[in-house]
């Protein structure tokens, strides 16, 4: 304990005062003699050149000269040693002669050993003269931080360079005297110090530890140039005063005396330095950047935070036409014209930029959205979902229509007219609209409401179920909370801007105003973008802007307007110090503080003293909005830096370790991301997705109650715990990260998991008795416990689609051989089943190697006597010739064999002896022997048995015995037959008992098998295909797990069903969630506790502390998922959107477009603005990702088992709502894989499109699966909120090429199929692993696709290619449709 409090003294408090430098004594002498010469040499020289010399300009450059040759001296050198070492010429000499080789002597049995060679490099000082160093890369970096680049180098000599400058400047201005000088040179040194050396200690405001942070050495010296630069500039403005000072609410501004005190202020902030980064009160130069940005745009411009761009481009647009309007004559009964277009433009603008998200994609596309032929290829930016499409082309609309409304009323003399009595009535309007919509509503349908109910008075249809058995019915109040809000939000709050806007122009036009009308544009934005993003906070605003400036202090006010603006400020600050204090006194209460170590014990009465310091840090932390975190957990609570909304600097999502993020010899020998929290984590992003459509609509309707941006949330099941964090709130889009928590968690996460998910109502507690409590009403204990938590439920019963998940152990399954024998003989039937429903079938039989290869089994007394096969285990075992021979398997399996053979289209011998059956017989022999093999011939043994059934299970089949190569001759025997007979034999295994008899018919066993083939998919978890089945809502699904880790290793069944689940609805106080996040920054960070057990992670109740420290970004927490930053737009909805109607748009009918064929989702194309079909996808899902796609050549035999699609029935496959896989028939001698439809590009619908593909790519294309993260190209990352995310990533020809333009064919795909062009390797991969997402325009009616096959150079097969081929002649009545025609079959996967 106290080395690691020297440590952080040495390491931490030291170090932070000098900007990095400290005695280490863990180096070399060498090293800190470099540094401490270094730093002695920065703080001394321009002190003494300040004392000494006489102050000049002259002198500044000479300073400023000699650093930046010593900082280019020592760079250059850094940059060449760092280069010597990448090169890495070695040089070897035994004696101190360089360049001549010693011939090594002979060495005798009494001679000692020569001495051992020494290695050097070669540094060239000029071409052609080089010297020896004798140095290493590790000594090297703990002596100076490497500079990859010439940039990074030129930055930090030119910073160095500046800092001298700047800090020089100052001292000649005479702003320090006396001791302040040295104090201010010791500022200068540690900014130029921390620009060659940045400890590997970092400092308070650093963000996670993710190995070098550059930006880190660039922080102090940009905040030191800044304050310098500010302050020059202020005492440059005081002195010359170029503003005429402004009164504004009492406060004189521009003047002289305000202009010295800022500079004042600044000087001496510039000087407590070194406090300032030891305490963490300052981020990184880019957090900081983000956080200005941020604050700027919310709080001046009322945007979402990160569109500052087109705030600034919107205000400057509107100021002209305000300045205009109000220097215009107004008559005294009438609006001028050009006053009532600015109001239009203002409302119209304001709207649409409330239903804008950060994201700048929207405005590529927005050229683009008229374009005939919108290629959307694989970049992010080329691609904008259908939702965010909608969204555009309803503003085209609706922005018109509202500019010119608010146009024809502001021209109308209305708000002048009435302007004695129309403000108060909307006023009061407004209050109690406000009043009942977000106060009175939200709290009659809290779980709680008032903390005084044991039950919500507006109950959801789902509150009195059990088990939620559908989707959630919209209710009455849920209808008018919606209406009353769009009523608050598009009539009440721009009638009431507009009024007073009208009536401060018309006061103000006497003496127009530059500045004023500047403000009274930004205060318009502002507020009516406010008003469409967050109606609940505007009431309040409102409420306190009337009773201060019309009640209290009438003569403070500038205008209700600018009284509106300021005040929506100042509750915006109280709202946060409001949220502080909760959190501060729910923390430190003393009835129901835990102390988790004993320092919390120790710390708890120093938190009393502390308290009035503590409301001074809380009103400071409110003022700059930054977190209040507790030290170390304790009752003692200091302000961190300023972060934004979105806390994390980094942009962290969870990367899922699956086989196509890891070497086939991983996973074969090591099975990795077999932990249960990698596995679980898919979960977690289907609930992500879930959300994406649904979470905005919920809030719309009231389901989570009020809410704004930065506010966290906790959604709890029974096995699902995720914190949802509200990043941007919008008009109709909410921007939101998921962080999943661990399904098993810790002892302290499962006491407070029961604290939100237990109930109150069986308290009947008054202090120290029980008198009980009136019904429906919480007892007095139960009512004031429930006040001091920083949470409350506010819906207990949410419904959200999801996957229930039931786990049985399969060594309880399986730990008899009677058992085990049935699962042995439904994998025998297994096998059989897919024999027979093979279409390679007449190619198998009527192949002369496995013909010759099988044609002993045949002969009167052959019996394969492999020791795996024993008669606990096999059925078909021939006792008397010990071991497995035809005439017993046909005693127990040939019916069933006869069976599954009549049911073939096609009439196949079936007697015992035929070749039928004794390929059945060799394929069941073959995959025993394989089963047996990968159980190391142990199959006795539980556990053996068990890792052998796991390996099959994932598609490790090792063919070792001479007898089974025959399969070799094709290895769909093995993909195609065996694979999935041992996946199916699990799920029959698993049907057996709860109905052991139902089997026993033939039939009934060959239907269940091709009902389970149909609805279910079934795989190994580190499949690619497993994570694709669960994004695209598969019904059901099964998987064999291996839980490894170090309390179990035992195996698992794991069954999947989607259904609707029933959650909790926690809201979390958001500053509580941001206090505890910055601690555990400061404590893992900063602190250096490294304590698993640490007292900050235990468990308190009343703030949640243990799972809200647990959500942090890794390495500071353990999250099993976070997600990217997710978008979820309100037209996504579909109860929302059947109770508003679609958007309006501009979109007209197209005639003559077919309707697909029955079992595809309809393109809807033609009802615009009506709610989804049941079969087609809501706006702006992903396209159903297809399971064909997502299998690669190498990895086919661990692909889920799918079958066919029946006739008239819809793909089967990942269950989505477009199919993935229709049968498969034999076309040339290859497989034809046939994919789902495609999407039609204006994004309401999919149409069939594509030929069939053939199964293997041409040789030289290349092609590859990879789904630990979304679709990207390889220029960068690809988050949700840019699109559909799909899971492959191809590598073709036509992706590395340049783009062509959008409308062009060139080589995109979608594009050649548009303009009539054929198909071939060169632009698109038909038949690779993983196909490119593309979109298609719905076809012209009456066109056909005629199909040629083309055999590019090398490669085996043919081709497909298509081109439009004219008109398509009606085929005569009866007759089937062709597959190559438009509507017939399914097309290729949008994958």
């Amino acid at each position: 304990m106290g080395s690691q409090v020297l440590q952080i003294l040495r390491q931490g408090v030291w170090a932070s005062l000098t900007g990095g430098w400290f005695f280490d004594p863990h180096q070399s002498t060498f090293s800190n003699c470099f540094h401490l010469y270094v730093w002695i040499f920065l703080l001394t020289f321009p002190f003494l050149l300040y004392m000494v010399l006489p102050p000049s300009l002259m002198v500044a450059g000479v300073y400023c000269l000699v650093v930046a040759v010593i900082f280019t001296t020592i760079k250059t050198v850094n940059y060449r040693l760092h280069a010597m070492f990448d090169q890495g010429e070695i040089v070897e000499k035994r004696n101190s002669t360089m360049g001549e080789p010693e011939e090594e002597p002979e060495q005798t049995l009494m001679e000692e050993a020569p001495p051992r060679a020494q290695h050097s490099y070669k540094y060239w000082l000029l071409p052609g003269r080089w010297t020896s160093v004798r140095y290493e890369r590790l000594a090297l970096l703990a002596l100076l931080d490497r500079t990859r680049g010439l940039v990074e180098n030129i930055l930090g000599v030119g910073l160095s360079s500046l800092v001298a400058f700047l800090g020089y400047l100052l001292l000649l201005k005479g702003f320090f005297t006396d001791i302040w000088v040295f104090q201010f040179c010791l500022v200068i040194a540690s900014c130029q110090y921390s620009l060659l050396k940045v400890r590997p200690y970092p400092a308070p405001h650093c963000p996670a530890p993710q190995g070098h942070n550059w930006v880190i050495a660039y922080s102090r010296p940009v905040y030191f140039c800044i304050c310098c630069v500010l302050i020059w500039l202020l005492d440059a403005l005081g002195s010359a005063q170029p503003f005429p000072p402004v009164s504004l609410y009492g406060l004189t501004l521009f003047s002289a005396s305000f202009f010295f005190c800022a500079r004042d202020v600044a000087t001496v902030f510039t000087l407590c330095f070194p406090f300032v980064f030891l305490l963490g009160l300052l981020p990184q130069v880019n957090t900081c950047l983000m956080y200005l940005l941020e604050q700027i745009d919310m709080h001046g411009f009322g945007g979402t935070g990160m569109g500052l761009s087109r705030s600034l481009l919107a205000a400057a647009l509107l100021y002209g036409f305000c300045l205009g309007a109000i220097k215009t004559p107004w008559p005294e009964q009438h609006v001028p014209v050009l006053f009532s277009v600015f109001c239009g433009l203002l409302v119209a603008l304001s709207y649409h930029l409330s239903r804008q998200s950060s994201d700048p994609t929207v405005l590529w596309w927005v050229p683009a959205c008229a374009r005939p032929c919108a290629c959307v290829c694989l970049h992010p930016r080329w691609y904008l979902p259908p939702a965010q499409r909608e969204v555009l082309h309803s503003d085209l609309v609706m922005c018109v229509v509202i500019a010119v409304l608010t146009f024809a009323i502001s021209a109308s003399t209305v708000f002048i007219a009435l302007k004695s009595v129309l403000g108060f009535v909307l006023y009061a309007l407004a209050g109690a609209v406000g009043f009942f919509t977000h106060y009175l509503l939200p709290q009659l349908r809290k779980q709680l409401p008032w903390f005084c109910l044991s039950q919500p008075v507006l109950k959801p249809s789902e509150y009195s179920q059990y088990e939620v058995r559908g989707a959630a019915q919209v209710m009455w109040f849920e209808k008018l909370y919606a209406s009353l809000q769009c009523v608050e939000k598009y009539l009440i709050y721009p009638a009431v801007v507009l009024n007073a806007l009208t009536v401060d122009a018309h006061a103000v036009v006497s003496h127009p105003d530059n500045c004023r009308a500047l403000l009274m544009t930004v205060a318009g934005l502002k507020l009516l973008r406010s008003a469409f993003c967050c109606p609940p906070q505007q009431y309040l605003t409102l409420a306190f802007t009337v009773l201060l400036f019309h009640f209290d202090y009438p003569r403070l006010s500038q205008g209700f307007l600018l009284d509106y603006f300021l005040m929506s400020l100042l509750c915006s600050k109280l709202w946060d110090l409001l949220y502080k204090l909760r959190f501060v006194l729910t923390y430190i209460a003393p009835w129901q503080i835990t102390w988790g170590s004993a320092f919390h014990a120790f710390a708890q009465p120093f938190a009393v003293p502390h308290s009035a310091m503590l409301f001074v840090q809380a009103l400071l932390s409110a003022l700059f909005s930054t977190p209040l975190n507790p030290l170390l957990g304790s009752a003692v609570f200091i302000m961190s830096y300023a972060r934004p909304l979105k806390f994390w600097e980094r942009d962290y999502n969870t990367k899922r370790v699956d086989h196509s993020n890891t070497r086939l010899v991983t996973q074969l020998d090591r099975n990795p991301g077999a932990d249960d929290n990698n596995l679980n984590s898919i979960f977690y992003e289907h609930l992500t997705r879930s959300l994406q459509h649904t979470l905005c609509g919920d809030l719309v309707l009231g389901r989570w109650g009020n809410y704004g941006p930065g506010d966290c949330f906790v959604l709890a099941s029974d096995y699902l715990n995720a914190l949802v964090h509200l990043i941007e709130v919008g008009n109709g889009l909410v921007t939101f990260q998921l962080r999943g928590l661990e399904f098993r968690g810790t002892y302290c996460q499962q006491r407070e998991v029961e604290a939100i998910t237990e109930g109150v109502e069986e308290d009947e507690g008054c202090c120290c008795c029980e008198p009980g409590h009136l019904p429906r009403v919480l007892s007095f204990n139960a009512a004031f416990g429930q006040r001091w938590l920083a949470w409350e439920v506010t819906a207990s019963k949410y419904v959200l689609e999801g996957y229930s998940i039931s786990d049985n152990n399969a060594a309880s399954m399986l730990q008899v051989f009677d058992l085990r024998k049935i699962l042995i003989t439904y994998y025998v039937k297994s096998i059989i089943y897919y024999v027979s429903r093979s279409p390679k079938l007449e190619a198998w039989l009527s192949h002369e190697g496995i013909a010759a290869a099988l044609r002993p089994v045949r002969a009167p007394g052959y019996a394969d006597s492999d020791p795996t096969f024993s008669l606990s285990v096999d059925e078909d075992y021939d006792l008397r010739l010990s071991g497995l021979s035809l005439p017993a398997f046909c005693a127990v399996h040939l019916e069933w064999i006869q069976y599954c053979a009549s049911r073939r289209s096609q009439a196949v011998d079936q007697d015992w002896n035929s070749p039928l059956v004794t390929l059945c017989f060799g394929l069941c022999v073959l995959g025993r022997r394989a089963l047996g093999t990968a159980s190391h011939s142990m199959s006795a043994s539980l556990e053996p048995f068990l890792y052998g059934l796991h390996a099959l299970f994932k598609g490790d089949f090792r063919i070792t015995s001479p007898r089974d190569e025959w399969v070799f001759a094709d290895m769909d025997l093995l993909h195609r037959v065996v694979a999935p007979g041992v996946r199916m034999a699990l799920k029959l295994h698993q049907d057996h008992f709860t109905s052991p008899d139902e089997y026993e018919e033939p039939a009934a066993l060959y239907d269940a098998i091709a009902a389970n083939e149909e609805r279910l998919v079934i795989s190994h978890e580190g499949d690619p295909a497993w994570r694709s089945a669960i994004l695209s809502n598969t019904p059901s699904l099964l998987a064999l797990r291996h839980v490894l880790d170090d309390a179990s290793d035992e195996y698992k069944i794991i069954m999947l069903n989607r259904r609707h689940l029933s959650f909790r609805v926690i809201k979390v106080n958001r500053e509580c969630v941001r206090g505890l996040w910055a601690g555990q920054q400061q404590e893992l960070v900063f602190l250096r506790n490294r304590n698993p057990e640490r007292g900050s992670i235990q468990n308190a109740k009343q703030a949640l502390r243990n799972m809200i420290n647990s959500s942090c970004d890794q390495p500071l927490g353990y999250p099993i998922y976070v997600s990217p930053l997710t978008t979820s737009l309100a037209g996504s909805h579909p109860q929302l959107r059947a109770l508003w109607g679609g958007p309006v748009s501009l979109t007209f009918p197209t005639p003559g477009l077919q309707s697909p064929p029955s079992g595809l989702p309809a393109a809807d194309c033609s009802q615009v603005g009506s709610a989804p079909s049941a079969t087609a996808p809501p706006p702006g899902t992903a396209p159903p990702l297809g399971g064909a796609s997502a299998r690669a050549v190498a990895g086919e035999a661990a692909g889920p088992q799918r079958g066919r699609r029946p006739p008239g029935g819809s793909p089967r496959g990942t269950g989505g709502s477009g199919g993935v896989e229709a049968p498969r028939s034999g076309r040339t001698g290859e497989e034809v894989a046939w994919r789902g439809p495609g999407w039609c590009v204006c994004g309401r619908g999919s149409l069939p499109r594509s030929p069939p593909a053939p199964s293997e790519p041409p040789s030289g294309l290349q092609s590859r699966v990879s789904t630990s993260s979304p679709l990207r190209p390889a220029g960068g990352p690809h988050s949700l909120r840019d699109g559909p995310a799909l899971s492959g990533q191809c590598e073709g020809d036509w992706m590395r090429r340049p783009p062509t333009p959008l409308g062009g064919a060139g080589d995109c795909p979608c594009c050649r199929l548009c303009a009539g062009l054929p198909l071939s390797w060169g632009s698109l991969d038909l038949g690779a692993a993983s196909s490119p997402a593309f979109a298609h325009r719905p076809p012209v009616s009456g066109l056909a696709w005629e199909e040629t096959s083309v055999a590019p150079p090398g490669s085996r097969n043919g081709v497909m290619t298509s081109r439009c081929a004219g008109k398509r002649p009606a085929p005569p009545p009866g007759a089937a449709r062709p597959s190559g025609s438009v509507g017939a079959g399914p097309a290729l996967s949008p994958q």
